[in-house]
C-alpha cells in the first residue's frame, strides 16, 4: 500500500470513529447547534471520584466494564486513545499501540499490536494487559473486542460523538486508570480554552461549511451527520454540511445543493496535489458559493482536527480560525 494511500486509509478510518449513529436522514445539510454555551456536561460521580478497585464503569459501547485493580499494563487500538493515556501521565504503561500513532513521542518505542488497522489478537495476548483501549464504530472490530473479551481481558469502548463526548471520555479513562485528579484538570483547562472559543465565534454569521476529509475513488468524505467532527465545527462558529451518519458520504449532488459558503481542505494535509485550484477544476464544484468567493481553504492542523483525544481543542481553535479568520487575527 503507498504511503498516500494509507493516509487516506487513516482518514477513513478517524471519520468512522467520528461518525454518528444518531437517527434521521441519511445526509444533511445542516446540523442543529448546541443549546447550551459549552455542550460540556457536568461528570456522573460514578466516573469522575477517586478510583476504589475493583469497580464498574459504563464504556461508549454501553457495556458495564470491571475493572479489578488499578492497570499498569494498558494496550491502546486507536491513536486517540493512547494521546489520552499520556495525557493523563499514564504514558509509562503503554505496552501495545498502533502503528499510526505518532504522539507523543515516546511512543515510538511501543509495540505495535495493530497494523494498517488490523488487530493481531495473539500480540494483544502476549503483552499481558490489564487494560484494552478500544475504538468504537467498527474500527476495532467487534468480533475482536468480543474475542479479547472472552480471553479474559478487561476492554473498554471509547467512540465520542460530539466535543462533549470527547472530554467525557478522558474522564472515563482517569477513573479507570486511577487518575481522576490528572483529568479533572485536563478537562477545566480544555473547557476554558472551548469557552473562549465560543465567546469569540458568537454573534458572527455561520457560514456554511464542507470539511474535505478524503475523496477516495470518486466517493466524497466529510463530517457525518450529527457526528464529533460536525459538532466541532458548529463550535468553532460553522454551519457544517454533513453526510450520510454512518459512511460520512455525500453526493456531488448533495453537495452542490448545499451550496457551501466555505470549502476546508483537511485532506490537503497528506497529499499535496490537493489544492483550492484543482478542487475548482473539479467538474460541478465551480457552481458552488465557496469555489466562485474564492473561499476554499487548505488546512494543515488536519491530525489534530480529527483525532477525537486531549489535542481536540488546538483543532478547534484551528478550525475558529479558518471560518473566523478576523475574529482570530493576531
Amino acid at each position: 500500500m503507498t504511503p498516500r494511500r494509507s493516509s487516506r486509509v487513516l482518514l477513513l478510518g478517524i471519520v468512522g470513529l467520528l461518525a454518528s449513529c444518531a437517527p434521521g436522514p441519511s445526509t444533511s445539510a445542516s446540523f442543529e447547534p448546541s443549546t447550551s454555551p459549552s455542550a460540556i456536561p457536568a461528570s456522573t460521580p460514578s466516573q469522575s471520584a477517586a478510583a476504589d478497585y475493583p469497580l464498574t464503569v459504563t464504556d461508549d459501547a454501553e457495556r458495564e466494564v470491571t475493572i479489578p485493580a488499578e492497570p499498569e499494563r494498558i494496550v491502546s487500538l486507536a491513536p486517540s486513545n493512547t494521546e489520552i493515556v499520556c495525557a493523563l501521565d499514564a504514558c509509562d504503561r503503554l505496552v501495545g499501540v498502533t502503528d499510526f500513532d505518532d504522539y507523543p513521542a515516546e511512543v515510538a518505542e511501543v509495540d505495535r499490536v495493530v497494523t494498517m488497522a488490523e488487530v493481531d489478537v495473539e500480540a494483544v495476548v502476549a503483552a499481558e494487559p490489564d487494560l484494552v483501549l478500544a475504538a468504537g464504530n467498527e474500527l476495532t472490530p467487534s468480533a475482536v473486542i468480543e474475542q479479547l473479551t472472552d480471553l479474559g481481558l478487561v476492554v473498554l469502548v471509547l467512540y465520542p460523538e460530539s466535543l462533549a463526548e470527547v472530554t467525557g471520555d478522558i474522564e472515563l479513562v482517569g477513573t479507570a486508570l486511577g487518575q481522576g485528579e490528572e483529568a479533572a484538570a485536563l478537562v477545566d483547562d480544555m473547557e476554558s480554552r472551548i469557552a473562549a472559543v465560543e465567546a469569540a465565534v458568537a454573534g458572527i454569521e455561520r457560514p456554511r461549511t464542507f470539511y474535505e476529509v478524503s475523496v477516495f475513488e470518486g466517493t466524497i468524505y466529510t463530517a457525518g451527520q450529527g457526528s464529533f467532527l460536525a459538532s466541532l465545527i458548529d463550535t468553532a462558529g460553522g454551519m457544517p454540511v454533513t453526510g450520510d451518519a454512518l459512511s460520512t458520504s455525500i453526493e456531488i449532488e448533495e453537495l452542490v445543493a448545499a451550496d457551501p459558503q466555505l470549502i476546508l481542505l483537511g485532506d490537503a494535509t497528506y497529499d499535496p496535489t490537493i489544492t483550492p485550484e484543482s478542487v475548482a477544476a473539479r467538474p460541478g464544484w465551480e457552481t458552488m458559493t465557496a469555489v466562485a468567493d474564492d473561499r476554499v481553504e487548505v488546512v494543515t492542523e488536519d491530525v489534530v482536527i480529527t483525532r477525537p483525544g486531549p489535542r481536540i481543542v488546538d483543532g478547534l481553535e484551528a478550525l475558529a480560525g479558518a471560518i473566523h479568520p478576523d475574529a482570530f487575527a493576531e
